[in-house]
């Protein structure tokens, strides 16, 4: 009989696929579903990143690349965060990787092993929470609050922290819950951490362009103090509208560079080749796109929160970030991932339930409102007939 390790017994998974799978299945079958569940944008990715994509394939770039990403593309990088934050990175702590999740994987696994103990935003991105029990580590919940804006507490951060603590991460803008922690509070998680030289920091900013209200997006790069053991996650899936394309990129210390080094070249050699050169023409090409799409997930935003507030028995805070809403239904008198699973299958809605984002996501659900303005107004009234009983 074959075995496998222990720790496939333990990962878990992203539910939002599984529910991608379902919404297109019952599609197939001729229900008519709109899907608030998948975290991606609907824009389509700008024609001339497209286009630089198909040049490098007519050019002949369809072989291998660095391990670490073209050289060109990790200089681009470099400049895009010094012209956004003023911040120094060198092109050779960048190292290009096929996803955003590729990031945490590596960075969880250099740092997660029996007897350790990582730290982690709940709600927060289900694979963080996978991949710390992956390794057998202990994962530890950095809880997310609604009272505090859905924005981690500093202190509340650094009471977690024993001595078997080896990694925090963190997330602002959030995903699930469309929270951005204020700067005044990365500055306290950053003073705080001075007791702590020993533990290391991953900082998921994947979302680090969409914001709302005149917010401002604290990069944990902008602190010299921590730069030493800070690894940040970013890339273009969700500013360009490029999930398919898997396209991510990193920030690492020089004492770890190496190790990420490694796990490229012995798990996927090289991000392949003419999506770089698509990345490249992203950050270095003109940013409309950008702009436009962050301006329409603004109408949307506004739009859901006065739709969710007018539906008895829920409420929701107005997110500053990403393209979430985490709306509070324990009013409502319904488990989160029951409700979820109800509004699939009845009045075809998908959305996620909040336990699949953690324990202290019951009570509520997620919708991402990257869908068009019609699709949200139809998916929230068929949202507020069933629970008015008008649909099942």
């Amino acid at each position: 009989m074959l075995k496998t390790i222990a720790g496939f017994d333990r990962i878990g998974e992203e539910n939002a696929f599984a529910v991608l799978a379902r919404a297109g299945a019952l599609a197939a079958q001729g229900k008519d579903v709109i899907n608030l569940g998948i975290g991606q944008p609907d824009f389509p990715t700008p024609d001339n990143i497209v286009e630089a994509a198909i040049k490098a394939m007519r050019d002949g770039h369809h072989g291998y690349t660095p391990a670490t990403g073209i050289p060109a593309l990790r200089e681009a990088v470099s400049t895009d965060l010094h012209r956004r934050f003023q911040t120094e990175v060198s092109p050779d702590n960048v190292l290009i990787v096929p996803g955003g999740k590729v990031t945490m994987f590596a960075a969880i696994l250099m740092f997660g092993e029996p007897g350790a103990e990582i730290l982690y935003p709940d709600p927060g991105f289900p694979i963080y929470r996978s991949m710390i029990e992956f390794t057998g580590a202990t994962p530890i919940p950095i809880p997310i609050r609604e009272k505090n804006g859905f924005a981690f507490s500093a202190e509340e951060t650094l009471s977690l922290i024993t001595d078997k603590t080896r990694l925090i991460i963190v997330n602002s803008p959030a995903n699930p819950c469309g929270g951005v922690t204020p700067k005044s509070e990365v500055d306290a998680l950053v003073a705080g951490l001075e007791r702590h030289p020993d533990v290391a920091i991953m900082s998921d900013e994947i979302y680090d362009q969409m914001l709302y209200d005149g917010e401002e997006h604290a990069t944990l790069l902008a602190y010299p103090e921590i730069r030493n053991r800070l690894i940040m996650l970013n890339g273009w899936s969700k500013t360009y509208a490029m999930t398919g394309w898997r396209l991510g990129y990193s920030v690492w210390p020089d004492k770890l560079y190496d190790n990420a080094r490694k796990l490229a070249v012995n798990a996927w050699s090289c991000v392949n080749a003419p999506a770089q050169f698509a990345a490249l023409e992203a950050l270095t090409g003109p940013q409309d796109a950008v702009t436009q799409m962050v301006a329409e997930f603004d109408a949307r935003r506004k739009l859901v929160v006065d739709l969710l507030n007018d539906i008895p028995g829920v409420s929701c805070i107005t997110p500053k970030g990403a393209f979430y809403a985490f709306p509070n239904i324990t009013g409502t008198g319904r488990k989160a991932k029951q409700l979820a699973s109800a509004l699939l299958e009845g009045p075809g809605v998908a959305t996620i339930g909040g336990p699949d984002f953690g324990t202290l996501g019951e009570g509520y659900i997620r919708l991402s409102y990257a869908n068009s303005q019609d699709n949200i107004r139809e998916a929230l009234a068929r949202l507020r007939s069933y629970l008015s009983g008008e649909l099942t």
